[in-house]
Order: C-alpha cells, then structure tokens, then sequence
C-alpha cells in the first residue's frame, strides 16, 4: 500500500469513528490522534533502520505537540485511531493489531523493568475506553470492548465485553 493511499485509510477511518468528523480536510489538520499515527510511522520507520536516537527526538516532539506519547519500537496495524488521545501512552514493546480504536488517557504499559516483552499486545478490532490501563506481557483478544477506567493486568478473551459497570482489576 503507498503512503498516500495509507494517508486517505487513515483519514477515512478517522471519519467512521468520529461523528463530529466533517471531511478529511478538518481531520488532516485537527486530529491529534492522527498526527501522532502518522509521527509514529515515521519514528517507527527510524528505529527498524536502526536510527534509534533520531526516532526517540522526533517521537518526543511528536508527544510535545499532540500530547500523545507513542514509544517508536511499538508495532501498530493498520486503521487504528486515537480520539480525543491526550494522555496515551504506549510502550515499547505494545503491539496494536488492525482496527483498533483507543480513547484519552489511556495506558499500554509495563508493570516492572523487566527486558523483553513488557507491554500488551490488543487484538484486531478492540476498543479500549478513556483511562483504561492495560499493564504487563498480556493479550487482549480480538474483538475485545474494555470500558473507562479499567485496569487489564491479565489476558482477556477475545470478545471480552467489560461495560461501564464493570469497575474493577481484571
């Protein structure tokens, strides 16, 4: 796939999960959530070729303008979209299957210092709502719903639906 047909899949995509979306011109200028998609690309880019510190500078300026901190080693499908992305964090060793959608202030996190696979890995077609943590070497399965604010410390099922009413550590 060419970048600019990415670029189009992205700003579509963007589109059919954002009813407040008017048209791609608008997302291409004012979605944060895609900008750090797109700086996360070209970090990620970077660090396969072995440009390790260059792709931490840009991943930082791309944090400092979109408020959204991609590690560049993590691995990202395609169509995945961050709304209203403030506060997210993913860690290095996340990897984020195909048509993911992430809200605000979410974390894909370590849960110690160990070496070697630390983060999560979420299935294709997940959701992950605002101020969810995801912590640790866990997998999340496709089709997965995880409601606001819940804390994922061990493997979901795919198609695990956690509603609003389902406040607690898993």
């Amino acid at each position: 796939m060419s970048v600019i047909s990415r670029i189009f899949e992205d700003l579509d995509n963007a589109l059919s999960h954002d009813p407040a979306a008017r048209n791609r011109l608008e997302v291409a200028l004012a979605y944060p959530g895609v900008h750090a998609i797109w700086g996360h690309r070209i970090s990620h880019f970077l660090w396969k070729r072995g440009l390790k510190l260059v792709a931490r500078i840009h991943s930082n300026l791309v944090r400092s303008a979109t408020g959204i901190e991609i590690h560049p080693a993590a691995t990202i499908g395609r169509r995945f979209f961050i709304d209203h992305g403030m506060g997210v964090v993913i860690g290095a060793t996340s990897i984020i299957g195909d048509d993911v959608m992430m809200y605000h202030d979410v974390t894909l996190g370590a849960r110690g210092i160990e070496h070697g696979k630390r983060h999560p890995t979420i299935g294709n077609d997940v959701i992950i709502g605002a101020g969810a943590r995801v912590l640790g070497n866990v997998t999340v399965g496709a089709g997965s719903r995880i409601s606001a604010n819940a804390v994922i410390t061990s493997d979901l099922a795919p198609k695990t639906l956690l509603d609003k009413a389902d406040f607690f550590v898993i």
